[in-house]
This record gives C-alpha cells, structure tokens and sequence, in this order.
C-alpha cells in the first residue's frame, strides 16, 4: 500500500462529503436566487406593461390590492362612447404564456395555520378580461402577447407557446375588443388558433 493512500482515500471521502454538502447549498442558493430573480422580473414587467399601456391609452393603472386576481386595469373609452374597464393580467414569457393563476398569496389562497393552501386556477372571464404576455426581446425593448381570457375558456389549456399566437404580438385591436367574444372567436379562427365551427 502507498503511505498516501490511506490519506488520500480519507481526503477523497471528505471532500466527496463536503462536496456534496456544498453542492446542496449551492442549489439551495440558486433555487433561492432563481425565485428572487422571477419575483423581481414579474414586478418589473407589469410596471413595463403599465407604462406601454399608459402612453397609449393614458387612463391605466396597477390594481394595488392583496386579493385581486389582476394586475393592471385599462378604463377604456369605446367607439360608442360609453367607458369600458378592462381588467389584465400580466405574465413574464420567453416561449410561451401560462394562463394559471394563485400560486402565490393573494385572493386564491386560504390561510389555515401550518398548510400551504394555493388554488392555482386557469384564467376566465371571470377572473380577468386579458392575459398579456411580455416577452423580452432586450433591456429595451418587449413583445406583448394579448389573449383574452374568452379564447383562454374556449382552449381549455394551462398554458400556450407563444409561436402559436403571433398574430395575438402587439396586435392592441385584440387588447381593444378582448370582451367581444364573436369578435374575438372570428379572429382566432382567422389566425387559425381556433379551428373553425
């Protein structure tokens, strides 16, 4: 036997353990930093929605309340006149938009001591008007993705890849008519994300 390898064998166990030991924390470390860095991106990207939705309709405004299961509400003015509020809900979307809500607290948790109570739930109609996705091109520069929670009930889905819904990029006449369901129905059959009745 060499006269290291005893020591070696023991030096190899140890760090092997404390390898180990330091690779927990590190995941540890990057789910921790991964999660701040979504939370910190989601609050980022509704205030950047807000502000390309304000210069716009100029009559928007974040919804600063625990329970509400939308972020952003556009008082929208209509042809007709008359003041229509639309409620949005803002989701960060790199190659697709979710459409569940509650996984975080809020109006779709209850607080029981020692129970972690989340009800995730797909958006409707009765939750928000609109999903927008915001899709990060560069610092500078974002997509919007706009799916009115009508077409989201008629889907029947938690989430959508964003290569599916390009006419739905930017396109602010689907923001503008996100309540109108025969409006919004013919256009998704039109862009062929609905088939055709």
């Amino acid at each position: 036997m060499h006269p290291n390898e005893g020591g070696i064998f023991i030096k190899s166990t140890i760090h092997n353990t404390n390898t180990h030991t330091a690779s927990s924390d590190v995941n540890e470390n990057n789910k921790s930093e991964i999660g701040k860095k979504a939370s910190i991106d989601g609050f980022a990207h509704e205030h950047i929605v807000l502000g390309i939705l304000m210069k716009k309709y100029q009559n928007v405004s974040l919804v600063d309340l625990p329970l509400s299961p939308y972020d952003i509400i556009i008082a929208f003015k209509e042809e007709s006149g008359e003041e229509s509020i639309i409620r949005c809900q803002v989701k960060t979307s790199r190659t697709s938009i979710s459409f569940t809500g509650g996984s975080r607290g809020g109006v779709d948790r209850t607080y029981i001591a020692g129970k972690n109570n989340t009800k995730i739930y797909i958006q409707s109609p009765e939750s928000s008007d609109i999903v927008i996705g915001i899709q990060p091109i560069n610092e500078q520069q974002y997509n919007l993705y706009f799916v009115p929670t009508l077409i989201i009930k008629e889907l029947n889905q938690k989430t959508i890849s964003i290569n599916k819904i390009q006419d739905f990029k930017n396109n602010y006449q689907i923001l503008e008519n996100c309540k109108n369901e025969q409006f919004v129905i013919n256009k998704c059959i039109e862009y062929g994300i609905l088939d055709r009745r």
